[in-house]
């Protein structure tokens, strides 16, 4: 996973970004080392990514996003079935290696 660092993305007061395979960190923590967890749950979204190819990953993420919004208002980001899966298995270095494709599914609609 390619890591760069910026100044503008991620917005002020967050830590990171994963933008096409690409992990953006705000440049303040250039001096922080990055730890094992979060280079896992950036690469298992990075996984989700490529099996949408990419763009239907961020519309299903908006979209999904909007309708949680509604129905659990600022929590919204944390029920997203991505960010479900990505959390659940971030601390396992070894998912990825075990992955099914489209395993973020069965966390869709679930509460």
């Amino acid at each position: 996973m390619k890591i760069k660092y910026s100044k503008i993305i991620p917005f002020k007061g967050f830590y990171a970004i994963n933008l096409f395979g690409t992990l953006f960190i705000r440049e303040e923590y250039k001096e922080q080392p990055i730890s094992e967890t979060t280079l896992n749950h950036e690469s298992i979204h990075t996984a989700q990514m490529k099996e949408m190819w990419y763009v239907f990953f961020y519309i299903w993420y908006f979209i999904e996003w909007l309708l949680l919004l509604f129905s659990v208002g600022k929590d919204a980001y944390y029920w997203i079935s991505f960010e479900r899966e990505a959390y659940d298995n971030e601390d396992n270095l070894k998912y990825l290696e075990t992955r099914k494709p489209f395993s973020w599914f069965k966390y869709y609609g679930k509460k």
